[in-house]
Protein backbone atom coordinates (compact mmCIF):
# COMPACT_ATOMS: atom_id res chain seq x y z
CA UNK A 1 0.00 0.00 0.00
CA UNK A 2 1.62 3.28 -1.03
CA UNK A 3 2.11 6.41 1.27
CA UNK A 4 -1.21 8.01 -0.09
CA UNK A 5 -3.67 5.14 0.55
CA UNK A 6 -3.66 4.01 -3.15
CA UNK A 7 -2.44 0.58 -3.89
CA UNK A 8 0.81 -0.32 -5.78
CA UNK A 9 0.52 -0.50 -9.21
CA UNK A 10 3.77 -1.59 -9.90
CA UNK A 11 7.05 -1.96 -8.40
CA UNK A 12 10.48 -1.20 -9.73
CA UNK A 13 13.76 -3.53 -9.57
CA UNK A 14 16.55 -1.45 -9.89
CA UNK A 15 20.29 -2.98 -10.97
CA UNK A 16 22.71 -0.48 -8.88
CA UNK A 17 25.60 -2.32 -10.59
CA UNK A 18 23.66 -0.80 -14.40
CA UNK A 19 23.41 2.34 -13.01
CA UNK A 20 25.48 5.23 -13.64
CA UNK A 21 24.04 7.83 -11.45
CA UNK A 22 22.69 10.15 -14.27
CA UNK A 23 19.81 10.85 -12.65
CA UNK A 24 16.99 10.89 -15.66
CA UNK A 25 15.21 8.27 -14.01
CA UNK A 26 14.94 9.88 -10.66
CA UNK A 27 13.58 13.30 -13.09
CA UNK A 28 11.11 11.08 -14.89
CA UNK A 29 9.46 9.28 -11.83
CA UNK A 30 6.09 11.26 -11.23
CA UNK A 31 5.36 9.91 -7.98
CA UNK A 32 9.04 10.74 -7.31
CA UNK A 33 10.21 7.37 -5.93
CA UNK A 34 13.52 7.15 -7.15
CA UNK A 35 16.48 8.53 -5.42
CA UNK A 36 20.42 8.76 -5.88
CA UNK A 37 21.79 6.34 -3.39
CA UNK A 38 24.43 7.78 -0.50
CA UNK A 39 26.14 4.55 -1.22
CA UNK A 40 28.36 3.66 -4.46
CA UNK A 41 28.68 1.22 -6.74
CA UNK A 42 31.75 -0.57 -8.11
CA UNK A 43 31.70 1.94 -10.90
CA UNK A 44 31.99 4.45 -7.81
CA UNK A 45 28.65 5.90 -9.02
CA UNK A 46 25.92 7.23 -6.54
CA UNK A 47 23.37 4.62 -7.87
CA UNK A 48 19.54 4.86 -8.26
CA UNK A 49 17.39 3.65 -5.47
CA UNK A 50 13.54 2.80 -5.06
CA UNK A 51 11.78 3.97 -2.26
CA UNK A 52 9.51 0.95 -1.98
CA UNK A 53 5.93 1.76 -2.21
CA UNK A 54 3.70 3.86 -4.42
CA UNK A 55 5.11 2.57 -7.87
CA UNK A 56 2.15 3.54 -10.58
CA UNK A 57 3.85 1.30 -12.89
CA UNK A 58 3.77 3.47 -15.28
CA UNK A 59 7.41 2.71 -16.60
CA UNK A 60 8.47 5.82 -17.60
CA UNK A 61 11.36 5.63 -15.68
CA UNK A 62 12.45 2.49 -17.71
CA UNK A 63 12.08 4.79 -20.74
CA UNK A 64 14.34 7.37 -19.26
CA UNK A 65 17.11 5.48 -18.25
CA UNK A 66 20.16 5.08 -21.11
CA UNK A 67 21.61 1.86 -19.61
CA UNK A 68 19.60 -1.43 -20.97
CA UNK A 69 19.28 -3.97 -17.81
CA UNK A 70 19.28 -0.82 -15.45
CA UNK A 71 15.25 -0.97 -14.74
CA UNK A 72 12.56 -3.38 -14.63
CA UNK A 73 8.93 -2.19 -13.82
CA UNK A 74 6.72 -5.15 -13.21
CA UNK A 75 2.80 -4.21 -13.05
CA UNK A 76 1.03 -5.34 -10.77
CA UNK A 77 -2.57 -7.17 -11.32
CA UNK A 78 -5.37 -4.98 -10.03
CA UNK A 79 -7.07 -5.91 -7.14
CA UNK A 80 -10.86 -6.34 -6.91
CA UNK A 81 -12.94 -4.17 -5.27
CA UNK A 82 -14.99 -6.97 -3.70
CA UNK A 83 -14.97 -10.83 -4.39
CA UNK A 84 -17.39 -11.57 -6.63
CA UNK A 85 -20.98 -13.30 -4.76
CA UNK A 86 -20.86 -17.09 -4.98
CA UNK A 87 -23.15 -18.65 -6.74
CA UNK A 88 -25.46 -21.50 -4.28
CA UNK A 89 -24.09 -24.89 -5.11
CA UNK A 90 -26.64 -27.81 -5.82
CA UNK A 91 -26.79 -29.28 -2.55
CA UNK A 92 -27.66 -25.91 -1.16
CA UNK A 93 -30.49 -25.18 -3.67
CA UNK A 94 -32.02 -29.25 -2.66
CA UNK A 95 -31.66 -30.44 -6.56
Amino acid sequence: MSTNGKPDRGIVEMSSEECKGCGLCVDACPPKLLRLSERINHYGYHYAEYLGTGCTGCGICFFACPEPGGITVLKLAPQAAAAPAASPSAAETGA
